[in-house]
């Protein structure tokens, strides 16, 4: 009698299982249909377009040091104090660049964030609200999370959520 109550409390949840209403969704897919993700990737090519920018007018500033230093180490007859100092200048204007690509790189890298995180907060809600709205009891991403194998019983909510966020 033990043994066919512990099978039957084992077996339990795969009977619940079988049972919940699945839905998966792809929100990658959405993000990309979103208007909202153009004007993104636009103020993040203009940023970059001035950090490149910056960074040409850097490196010209460092190749000109560069070439005044060929023609400074040329001159047998300079000081070794005077080579030292423009080899200094050429670490210094080296470290610089290093320093600002760093920079550069970090700011664009949470501009994006801080530009997309609405967008993907806006696609979760609407997953929420296709979730409430169908009575799902889960809810896969399977931008997120690979999916191998759906059976029938398994609903794409990719177009409802679509049609919430107002995409095509």
């Amino acid at each position: 009698m033990k043994r066919i109550l512990m099978i039957a409390l084992a077996m339990l949840p795969l009977m619940l299982m079988a049972q919940a209403r699945i839905g998966i969704v792809n929100s990658q897919q959405i993000f990309d249909l979103m208007p909202e993700k153009a004007m993104a990737e636009a103020q993040l090519k203009a940023l970059s377009d001035q950090y490149k920018a910056e960074y040409e007018m850097l490196k010209g500033e460092f190749d000109k040091k560069y070439a005044d230093y060929q023609t400074v180490a040329a001159d047998a007859s300079m000081p070794e104090t005077i080579k030292e100092r423009r080899v200094h200048e050429l670490q210094e204007s080296d470290k610089k660049i290093r320093e600002f690509e760093k920079k550069a790189a970090d700011d664009i890298a949470a501009r994006r964030v801080a530009l997309t995180k609405p967008l993907t907060e806006k696609i979760q809600a609407a997953i929420r609200t296709a979730g409430e709205q169908g009575s799902f009891d889960l809810v896969l991403d399977t931008a997120v999370t690979p999916v191998a194998y759906t059976g029938p019983a398994t609903i794409d909510i990719t177009p409802i959520v679509k049609s919430l966020l107002g995409i095509k």
